[in-house]
C-alpha cells in the first residue's frame, strides 16, 4: 500500500519489525531462560477485539506483522524465586533483570554509554536504565562483558528496593494505582491555590497540564500549564512572541523554567543550594542527570490534539486502510486551534501565518528526545516522563494515545546518539482535576506557573503575549517569561555560572541550538524514522525566527 509516496506496507512477504527480527523472533528474544514458570503463550490478544482468531494466530506464529501490540499470558513466578535462583548461581545478572522486568513489568534498557575516568585501552561501557533511572556504568573488553558487569552493579541497588513489594507479584493496575491517585490529587491541590489566589481566571482551569515529581516522600507539581490555540501572530523574529499556548506545550516550558532554577541552584557557590537541586554530576558524560529515585510524570486534563483522539481505528493490518493511516495516526498540525493531518489536502500552510506540530506528536518527540529542550541538553542529560495520566472526563479510550506516543516510534532507540532512548510512558485516565468552563470571553487566554514562582501569568494565546490584567508582568512590552527570548536569558546566566565560555560566545539562540549535536542528531533521526514508517514529514520551521540574539 502506497500513501502519498510512502510505502506503508509491502503487498507479498513477511512484516518485519523495525530492527529486522520477526514477531516471533522478537517474542523468543523477550522470554527469559527460565521458562518453566511462565505460562505458555498460548493466545495474543487484539489491543481492542480480544483474541484473535486461529487464522491470525498463525499468521502471527509465521512472525508475518510488525508494529503489533501483543500480551503474553501473565507470569505466574514470584520475583523472590528468580532472585534466589540468581544468588545460587542458576542465572546470571542480564537474565535476572530481564525477568524481573517481564514479572514486574518495568521498563528495561541496558544501553551503550561512555567509559569513566581515565580508562587506558579500549574498553565498552553499558549502564542499566530501569523506568528512566540510571545505575552505574560497567566496563569490559567485549560488549557481552560490559553489559554484564553493568548488570552487576545495578542489581545491587535495585534488589534492596524490591523488598517493600515483598515480593508479591503486581497486577500493573495495582502497581500504578498510588500513582493514579496521588498525581491528580497533588494536581489539584495546586491548582486550587492558584485559582483561589486569582479566581477571575478560573475558567482557564479546564485545559489543565502539569508536570509531577515524584520522590519516596511523595508528589510535588513543579510545573502547570493551561491554554489552547496557537498566535495568529506572523512568527517572531525577536523571539518575543509565545507561537503555541496549548496546554501541555505551556507546562513543559514551564518545566523549563524549573529546570533553568535547579541549575543555577546546582553551579551556585552556595552547598546549601547545591543540595537542593535535583541534578547530581554523571562523571561518565560530564552532564548533569536527576538525582536517584527522583521520576517525572505528566497530568493533562484533555486528551491533546492529534494523533491521540479516539477514533475507529485498529491497528490490524489485514483491514487497514491508507485513508485511516493518513487521517489518524499521521503527524498533525495545529493552526489557531484546529488540528489537520499533514496529509490534508483541504489545508493549505502557505495561507497561514503560524503552524504548529500537534500536542499529541511533540510528545512522540519528547518521550524520544526528553523535555529538556535543545539548549538544557549542553547540562543535562535526557529528561523522560514515566507517565502520562490523563483526566479527560469525555475520554474512554486512550488506544490512539498509546499508539501515537509509544508505537510510531517503537525501535528508534538503536539509532540514537549515547543517552537518547525512545522511552514508553505508562499512559492512563485519572479522575479530572477541573470541569471545562463555558465562559467563552477567556477560551484564548492560558495561565503558566512553576514551582518558585510568587504568581500566575496569564498570557493571550492567538497575541502570543501576556495580557494587561495578569498577576505577573515581565515588563511593558508584555513578552512572555516563557518565550525564546526568555529561554535565551536564562541559558546564558546558567551557561555563566556553569564557566561554559563555548556558550557563552554563541551569536544567536540559533546558533545555541544547532551546537547541541547530540540532540540535534537525534532529532533529525527521530524526523527520517517517522517519514520512514510513513507518518509524514516534520514541519520545517522558518529560519529567520530563531535568528535573534540577547
Amino acid at each position: 500500500v502506497t500513501v502519498k509516496g510512502f510505502r506503508m506496507f509491502p503487498g507479498r512477504g513477511s512484516f518485519r519489525g523495525s530492527r529486522g527480527a520477526s514477531f516471533s523472533q522478537i517474542l523468543r528474544k523477550n522470554i527469559p531462560a527460565t521458562t518453566e514458570s511462565y505460562e505458555p503463550l498460548a493466545t495474543l490478544n487484539h489491543p481492542s477485539k480480544g483474541v484473535f482468531n486461529q487464522q491470525r494466530e498463525s499468521t502471527f506464529e509465521r512472525g508475518e506483522f510488525r508494529n503489533m501490540i501483543c500480551y503474553a499470558a501473565k507470569p505466574t513466578v514470584s520475583p523472590k524465586v528468580l532472585i534466589d535462583k540468581y544468588t545460587q548461581g542458576e542465572t546470571h545478572a542480564v537474565s535476572l533483570l530481564h525477568q524481573l522486568a517481564q514479572v514486574l513489568q518495568f521498563h528495561l534498557e541496558i544501553k551503550e554509554t561512555v567509559t569513566t575516568g581515565n580508562i587506558q585501552g579500549f574498553y565498552f561501557a553499558f549502564c542499566v536504565m530501569i523506568d528512566g533511572v540510571k545505575y552505574k556504568t560497567g566496563m569490559g573488553i567485549t560488549k557481552k562483558e560490559a553489559r554484564l558487569k553493568a548488570a552487576q552493579l545495578a542489581l545491587p541497588e535495585l534488589l534492596p528496593t524490591l523488598e517493600s513489594l515483598n515480593y508479591v507479584l503486581p497486577e500493573a493496575s495495582e502497581r500504578k494505582s498510588s500513582v493514579n491517585l496521588q498525581i491528580p490529587q497533588a494536581v489539584k491541590d495546586q491548582l486550587t491555590k492558584l485559582m483561589n489566589s486569582h479566581p477571575e481566571f478560573s475558567a482557564c482551569a479546564g485545559t489543565t497540564a502539569a508536570f509531577i515529581i515524584q520522590t519516596s516522600t511523595g508528589c510535588e507539581v513543579v510545573a502547570l500549564g493551561t491554554g489552547n490555540f496557537n498566535t495568529k501572530e506572523t512568527a517572531s523574529m525577536s523571539g518575543r512572541i509565545v507561537h503555541d499556548s496549548h496546554a501541555v506545550v505551556t507546562a513543559r516550558r514551564s518545566l523549563m523554567r524549573f529546570l533553568y532554577r535547579h541549575l543555577l541552584m546546582f553551579f551556585s557557590k552556595t552547598a546549601n543550594l547545591t543540595e537542593k537541586s535535583i541534578f547530581q554530576q554523571n562523571s561518565s558524560s560530564g552532564l548533569l542527570s536527576l538525582k536517584n529515585g527522583i521520576t517525572l510524570h505528566l497530568y493533562v486534563n484533555q486528551l491533546p490534539k492529534g494523533a491521540a483522539i479516539p477514533s475507529k481505528l485498529r491497528l490490524n493490518p489485514l483491514s487497514i486502510s491508507a485513508w485511516q493511516v493518513n487521517n489518524e495516526i499521521s503527524l498533525h498540525l495545529s493552526v489557531e486551534g484546529k488540528v489537520f493531518s499533514v496529509f490534508s489536502s483541504s489545508f493549505d500552510q502557505s495561507a497561514s501565518k503560524v503552524v504548529s506540530m500537534s500536542a499529541t506528536d511533540k510528545l512522540t518527540q519528547w518521550q524520544v528526545l526528553g523535555y529538556q529542550g535543545a539548549l538544557l541538553s549542553h547540562f543535562i542529560e535526557p529528561v523522560y516522563v514515566q507517565s502520562i495520566l490523563i483526566g479527560d472526563i469525555d475520554c474512554s479510550d486512550i488506544r490512539g494515545m498509546k499508539i501515537s506516543v509509544s508505537q510510531r516510534v517503537e525501535g528508534i532507540t538503536s539509532q540514537l546518539p549515547m543517552f537518547y532512548c525512545m522511552m514508553r510512558p505508562y499512559i492512563s485516565l485519572v479522575p479530572s482535576v477541573a470541569t471545562n468552563s463555558a465562559d467563552k470571553c477567556q477560551l484564548t487566554y492560558g495561565i503558566n506557573w512553576s514551582e518558585g514562582d510568587s504568581s500566575v501569568e496569564v498570557v493571550d494565546g492567538l497575541e502570543g503575549k501576556t495580557v494587561e490584567q495578569s498577576p505577573f508582568k515581565s515588563g511593558p512590552a508584555l513578552a512572555s517569561r516563557l518565550c525564546k527570548a526568555a529561554m535565551l536569558h536564562r541559558f546564558k546566566l546558567v551557561a555563566k555560572e556553569a564557566q561554559r565560555q563555548d556558550l557563552l560566545a554563541t551569536s544567536s539562540y540559533k546558533e545555541a541550538k544547532r551546537m547541541a549535536k547530540p540532540y540535534q542528531e537525534a532529532k533529525n533521526v527521530l524526523k527520517a524514522f517517522l517519514l520512514q514508517q510513513g507518518f509524514g514529514s516534520w514541519l520545517v520551521k522558518l529560519s529567520f525566527s530563531d535568528n535573534f540574539s540577547m
